[in-house]
C-alpha cells in the first residue's frame, strides 16, 4: 500500500477554505488552558469545515507559538473570535439563533448515541475547562447536554479529543441529511 502526497490530497488554500460552505457549529473554548488542545481544536475545525471557534476567559488567542505548532496553520483557515468570559460568547450565539450544546457528564444529559441534530440548525458546542469542564454558570445557559458514553476508570477524555469524538459524530449525522 502506497501513502498519498501531500500533492495528491486535493487540499483546499486557505482563500478556498474561507469561502467554501461551512458545516453551521461554533466551537466554544470555555476557559481552555492547555495550547496544545487549542491548537488541536482548530486542526479539527478545519478538518471538517467547522464555521467558527470562540476562545473564552484563559483561553489562549492566535498567534502563539504553542498554539501553531499544534494548529499546524489551521489559525489561519478557521475563523474566530476572542470574549473575555464565555457568558459574553453564549449571550452572541442565544441572540444569533444558535442551539447550545455543552458536552459535559451531567443530570438529563443525551448519550452521545442518542444524540440526533436536527439539519440546517445552527449549533453551539461547548467545551469545558480541562480539570473544572464546562461551568456551572454555563451550564444553567445551556439548552441541551450531550455525553459521551465512556467505559474505563478514568470517566474523562482530553478536550481535544471530545471535541474530535463530537465534531466526526455530528459530521456522520448531519451528512446522513
Amino acid at each position: 500500500m502506497r501513502k498519498l502526497k501531500n500533492s495528491e490530497l486535493n487540499r483546499l488554500s486557505i482563500d478556498e477554505f474561507k469561502y467554501s460552505d461551512k458545516m453551521p457549529v461554533i466551537i466554544v473554548l470555555d476557559n481552555i488552558r492547555s495550547l496544545n488542545n487549542i491548537g488541536s481544536v482548530f486542526r479539527t475545525a478545519d478538518s471538517f469545515k467547522i464555521k467558527s471557534i470562540h476562545l473564552c476567559g484563559i483561553t489562549a488567542k492566535p498567534p502563539h507559538k504553542d498554539i501553531h505548532k499544534t494548529a499546524l496553520g489551521a489559525t489561519d483557515s478557521v475563523d474566530w473570535k476572542y470574549f473575555k468570559n464565555t457568558n459574553d460568547s453564549i449571550d452572541y450565539l442565544k441572540e444569533k439563533k444558535y442551539t447550545i450544546f455543552a458536552i459535559e457528564q451531567a443530570e438529563e444529559s443525551i448519550s452521545l448515541e442518542k444524540f440526533n441534530p436536527v439539519p440546517y440548525n445552527k449549533i453551539a458546542l461547548v467545551f469545558g475547562n480541562e480539570v473544572k469542564g464546562v461551568s456551572n454558570e454555563i451550564m444553567d445557559k445551556v439548552d441541551v447536554c450531550i455525553e459521551i458514553p465512556q467505559f474505563g476508570t478514568k470517566h474523562s477524555l482530553n478536550i481535544s479529543v471530545s471535541t474530535g469524538i463530537i465534531i466526526w459524530d455530528l459530521f456522520i449525522k448531519l451528512k446522513k441529511t
